[in-house]
Protein backbone atom coordinates (compact mmCIF):
# COMPACT_ATOMS: atom_id res chain seq x y z
CA UNK A 1 0.00 0.00 0.00
CA UNK A 2 1.07 3.74 -0.63
CA UNK A 3 -0.16 6.68 1.03
CA UNK A 4 0.47 10.46 0.97
CA UNK A 5 -1.00 11.55 3.73
CA UNK A 6 -1.31 15.32 4.59
CA UNK A 7 -1.67 17.51 7.47
CA UNK A 8 -5.07 19.47 6.36
CA UNK A 9 -6.51 21.98 8.35
CA UNK A 10 -9.69 21.51 6.18
CA UNK A 11 -10.41 18.96 3.20
CA UNK A 12 -13.50 17.61 1.36
CA UNK A 13 -14.59 15.35 -1.42
CA UNK A 14 -16.98 16.26 -3.99
CA UNK A 15 -18.57 13.51 -6.59
CA UNK A 16 -20.82 14.81 -9.35
CA UNK A 17 -21.33 18.24 -7.74
CA UNK A 18 -22.69 16.93 -4.41
CA UNK A 19 -20.09 17.14 -1.05
CA UNK A 20 -19.50 13.82 -0.24
CA UNK A 21 -17.42 13.95 2.84
CA UNK A 22 -15.76 16.91 4.51
CA UNK A 23 -13.03 17.00 7.72
CA UNK A 24 -11.49 19.97 9.36
CA UNK A 25 -8.43 20.01 11.24
CA UNK A 26 -6.30 16.40 10.28
CA UNK A 27 -5.24 14.36 8.27
CA UNK A 28 -6.29 13.41 4.61
CA UNK A 29 -5.01 10.08 3.50
CA UNK A 30 -4.56 9.70 -0.27
CA UNK A 31 -4.39 5.63 -0.72
CA UNK A 32 -2.82 3.23 -3.40
CA UNK A 33 -3.82 -0.68 -3.27
CA UNK A 34 -1.34 -3.01 -5.07
CA UNK A 35 -2.70 -7.03 -5.89
CA UNK A 36 0.04 -7.79 -2.97
CA UNK A 37 -1.18 -5.53 0.02
CA UNK A 38 -2.83 -7.60 2.74
CA UNK A 39 -4.25 -6.97 6.28
CA UNK A 40 -0.98 -6.58 7.96
CA UNK A 41 -0.08 -3.79 5.74
CA UNK A 42 -3.18 -2.85 6.51
CA UNK A 43 -2.51 -2.48 10.15
CA UNK A 44 0.91 -1.56 10.17
CA UNK A 45 -0.23 1.38 8.08
CA UNK A 46 -3.29 2.46 10.52
CA UNK A 47 -1.16 2.36 13.32
CA UNK A 48 1.79 4.64 11.78
CA UNK A 49 -0.17 7.29 10.26
CA UNK A 50 -2.74 7.44 14.37
CA UNK A 51 0.42 7.54 15.85
CA UNK A 52 2.11 10.16 13.17
CA UNK A 53 3.45 12.99 15.40
CA UNK A 54 2.95 15.82 13.04
CA UNK A 55 0.69 18.41 15.15
CA UNK A 56 2.41 21.29 16.65
CA UNK A 57 2.53 21.41 20.94
CA UNK A 58 2.42 24.06 23.15
CA UNK A 59 6.21 24.80 21.92
CA UNK A 60 5.59 25.05 18.29
CA UNK A 61 7.15 21.46 17.72
CA UNK A 62 5.30 18.92 15.66
CA UNK A 63 5.42 16.56 18.93
CA UNK A 64 1.37 15.53 18.47
CA UNK A 65 -0.75 12.81 16.79
CA UNK A 66 -4.03 13.11 15.26
CA UNK A 67 -5.35 11.13 18.45
CA UNK A 68 -3.76 13.91 20.60
CA UNK A 69 -5.47 16.81 18.87
CA UNK A 70 -8.49 14.79 18.56
CA UNK A 71 -8.63 15.63 14.98
CA UNK A 72 -10.23 13.98 11.89
CA UNK A 73 -8.71 11.52 9.00
CA UNK A 74 -10.09 11.89 5.38
CA UNK A 75 -9.43 8.60 3.46
CA UNK A 76 -9.27 8.51 -0.05
CA UNK A 77 -8.45 5.76 -2.89
CA UNK A 78 -5.82 7.01 -5.72
CA UNK A 79 -4.70 4.04 -8.04
CA UNK A 80 -3.06 6.71 -9.26
CA UNK A 81 -0.03 5.74 -7.00
CA UNK A 82 0.90 3.14 -8.85
CA UNK A 83 1.71 4.69 -11.83
CA UNK A 84 4.71 3.49 -13.86
CA UNK A 85 6.58 6.32 -15.88
CA UNK A 86 9.36 4.17 -16.89
CA UNK A 87 8.35 3.80 -20.67
CA UNK A 88 7.21 7.23 -22.54
CA UNK A 89 5.08 9.76 -21.22
CA UNK A 90 1.87 8.09 -20.70
CA UNK A 91 2.00 6.65 -16.98
CA UNK A 92 0.25 2.99 -17.01
CA UNK A 93 -1.76 1.73 -13.32
CA UNK A 94 -1.22 -2.08 -14.17
CA UNK A 95 0.60 -2.45 -10.59
CA UNK A 96 -2.63 -1.14 -8.76
CA UNK A 97 -5.14 -3.57 -7.89
CA UNK A 98 -8.63 -3.71 -10.04
CA UNK A 99 -11.86 -2.95 -8.14
CA UNK A 100 -12.75 -6.37 -7.22
CA UNK A 101 -9.42 -7.02 -4.98
CA UNK A 102 -8.81 -3.53 -3.95
CA UNK A 103 -12.37 -2.40 -2.53
CA UNK A 104 -12.53 -5.15 0.01
CA UNK A 105 -9.30 -3.91 1.14
CA UNK A 106 -10.02 -0.09 1.16
CA UNK A 107 -13.17 -0.90 3.32
CA UNK A 108 -11.17 -2.93 5.66
CA UNK A 109 -8.55 -0.05 6.00
CA UNK A 110 -11.30 2.86 6.45
CA UNK A 111 -12.68 0.36 9.20
CA UNK A 112 -9.49 -0.07 11.10
CA UNK A 113 -8.41 3.38 10.79
CA UNK A 114 -11.97 4.49 12.07
CA UNK A 115 -11.38 1.84 14.74
CA UNK A 116 -7.94 3.33 15.74
CA UNK A 117 -9.22 6.76 15.78
CA UNK A 118 -11.90 6.04 18.04
CA UNK A 119 -14.25 7.90 15.61
CA UNK A 120 -15.82 7.67 11.84
CA UNK A 121 -13.59 8.43 8.77
CA UNK A 122 -14.64 10.91 6.23
CA UNK A 123 -14.53 8.90 2.19
CA UNK A 124 -14.20 9.20 -0.91
CA UNK A 125 -16.11 6.53 -3.32
CA UNK A 126 -14.16 3.58 -4.45
CA UNK A 127 -14.02 4.17 -8.15
CA UNK A 128 -15.76 7.38 -8.72
CA UNK A 129 -14.98 10.44 -10.18
CA UNK A 130 -14.00 12.88 -7.24
CA UNK A 131 -13.01 16.11 -6.65
CA UNK A 132 -10.46 16.79 -3.88
CA UNK A 133 -10.32 20.16 -2.04
CA UNK A 134 -7.82 20.48 0.69
CA UNK A 135 -5.90 22.93 2.65
CA UNK A 136 -2.68 21.61 3.52
CA UNK A 137 -1.02 22.43 6.41
CA UNK A 138 2.83 23.84 7.01
CA UNK A 139 2.72 22.21 4.14
CA UNK A 140 3.07 19.12 5.37
CA UNK A 141 2.77 16.08 3.24
CA UNK A 142 4.65 12.41 4.04
CA UNK A 143 4.31 9.39 1.37
CA UNK A 144 4.67 5.54 3.03
CA UNK A 145 5.05 2.43 1.41
CA UNK A 146 4.21 -0.87 3.49
CA UNK A 147 6.91 -2.18 1.29
CA UNK A 148 9.27 0.11 2.44
CA UNK A 149 8.97 -0.36 6.43
CA UNK A 150 12.32 -0.86 7.76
Amino acid sequence: MRTVIQRVSQASVTIDGNMKSEIGKGLLVLLGICDDDNEEDIDWLVRKIVQLRVFDDENGVMNRSVIDIQGEIMVVSQFTLYASYKKGNRPSWLRASKPEVATPLYLLFCKKMSEALGKSVATGSFGADMKVSLINDGPVTICMDTKNKE
